[in-house]
């Protein structure tokens, strides 16, 4: 009986094991991959704008107060590129992960693409999963509460956005070729845990 026990704990220990893997892509290995963010050294690739608290909390990047609309910016420009993002938000939040930024100086939704973070948008347009101003989600997506993944693919005049293995939206537009990306703080709380990209 105690065999049988333990060997029944043994597998039920790898079933859980399999099954939270499962729920969280792993993350990219191989050449060509850049980490941004991972744990303390969370803001050596970034440029404060705004006002917001970012910092690293138990080796995740986090804000949760700020007067107004702020971003970290990264440092260097990119064109092509496949961008994973890891991030939890609070049902509240108001966040976004900002592409091809025209103005590293001076973020904003009408010179960027904004793949939205935004559960509580009264729009689709501006939901979870949307290109702000350019892609409207066809379904709701909830971010709220847990940790996601976005893996986001922009290649030419083409981007598509993927939440959780989900795609949300894909996009065919010329109207920014490059630039740094962004990610927004703009209520609730915003954690992001890793931040990947690969220029193509």
């Amino acid at each position: 009986m105690k065999r049988m026990a333990f060997i029944t704990t043994g597998l039920l220990v790898i079933a859980f094991t399999l099954f939270g893997c499962a729920q969280q892509p792993a993350a990219p290995t191989g050449a060509g991959w850049i980490t941004l963010i991972d744990g303390p050294k969370g803001l050596d690739n970034w440029n404060r704008q705004g006002t917001a608290n970012w910092r690293v909390v138990d080796g995740v990047m986090q804000a949760d107060s700020a007067k107004g609309n702020s971003w970290l910016v990264s440092k260097n420009s990119y064109a092509d590129f496949q961008l994973r993002v890891e991030f939890w938000a609070s049902d509240n939040a108001n966040s976004g992960v900002y592409l091809r930024c025209r103005d590293a100086k001076k973020v904003a939704v009408t010179s960027c693409y904004e793949v939205n973070i935004y559960d509580r948008a009264p729009d689709p347009a501006f939901g979870t999963g949307a290109i702000v101003r350019f892609a409207t989600v066809q379904a709701i997506h909830k971010a709220g509460g847990k940790w996601n993944t976005y893996e986001i693919t922009a290649k030419g005049t083409k981007i598509t956005a993927t939440l959780n293995g989900v795609r949300t939206v894909e996009l065919d537009n010329k109207k920014y070729k490059s630039g740094p990306i962004a990610l927004q703080w703009f209520g609730g709380v915003v954690k992001f845990r890793k931040v990947q990209i690969r220029p193509l």
